[in-house]
């Protein structure tokens, strides 16, 4: 493994200042879910010098990746995401940790993923609600940091995307079946998510073959693209105080 370039945080250092900016190197994060939302997000977070990342999804790159994904192309069809964004990560920065789980979350298996490690922010990119809950289930009733995109599918309108409290979302299909679980489950603690108040456009709704999914939304390049970097910001702003 080759060095990392000395100076190479520096322009996040010239604006963060060195305190910041070490935070961010001793700082330990979650990512469960690196598909279009969470691949930029994660990636967002390796440029930004945090010190140890843990990604977790059990997909290998499918073409319908390509349009929108960062490790997704013709030459990288059929490989598993989180191996491919491990590599791309230590290519980045070197001295990072990258620990990489191709693993499918579920209610069983939840606590597993909080085995051996402190983290000190949870980002939720999945885009099914049984894993998504309970993964949300686990952090909100042991209070540990975490922030969730809803749905980013179907959508064109970039400036329509923000940062909500779950219960105060519209127009999101994902938020309501989260919402509605969460409720059956005596769970109705404030969560902050990233999530647009533009509704989906029915005609780019399409049937899937997915695990505990069986529709999901055209997408461009650029919607979930900004909610993964939405994601990273508001954790890079936690960690820091900025």
């Amino acid at each position: 493994m080759t060095d990392a370039p000395e100076n190479w945080d520096n322009r996040t250092r010239r604006l963060l200042g060195d305190e910041r900016a070490d935070r961010l190197n001793q700082a330990c994060i979650l990512i469960v879910g690196v598909g279009g939302v969470g691949g930029y997000a994660a990636e967002m977070l390796a440029r930004s010098g945090i010190g140890r990342l843990v990604i977790i999804d059990a997909d290998n790159v499918a073409e319908s990746n390509i349009n929108r994904q960062l490790i997704a192309t013709a030459s990288t069809v059929g490989e598993p995401k989180v191996i491919l964004f491990a590599e791309r990560f230590h290519d980045i920065n070197p001295r990072a940790s990258i620990e990489a789980r191709m693993e499918f979350v579920t209610s069983e298996n939840v606590e597993s993923l909080f085995d051996g490690h402190t983290y000190d922010y949870v980002i939720d990119a999945i885009d099914t609600v049984a894993p998504k809950v309970a993964l949300l289930e686990h952090c909100l009733l042991h209070n540990i940091p975490v922030i969730s995109s809803m749905g980013a599918g179907g959508r064109v309108d970039p400036t329509k995307i923000g940062y909500f409290d779950l219960w105060d979302t519209r127009e999101d299909g994902l938020a309501k079946a989260v919402r509605r679980k969460l409720k059956a489950d005596g769970v109705r603690k404030k969560l902050k998510v990233v999530a647009s108040t533009e509704k989906p456009c029915s005609h780019s709704l399409i049937e899937v073959e997915a695990a505990n999914k069986r529709t999901s939304y055209g997408t461009l390049a650029t919607v979930p693209a900004i909610f993964g970097i939405y994601l990273a910001n508001h954790v890079i702003r936690a960690l820091t105080g900025v």
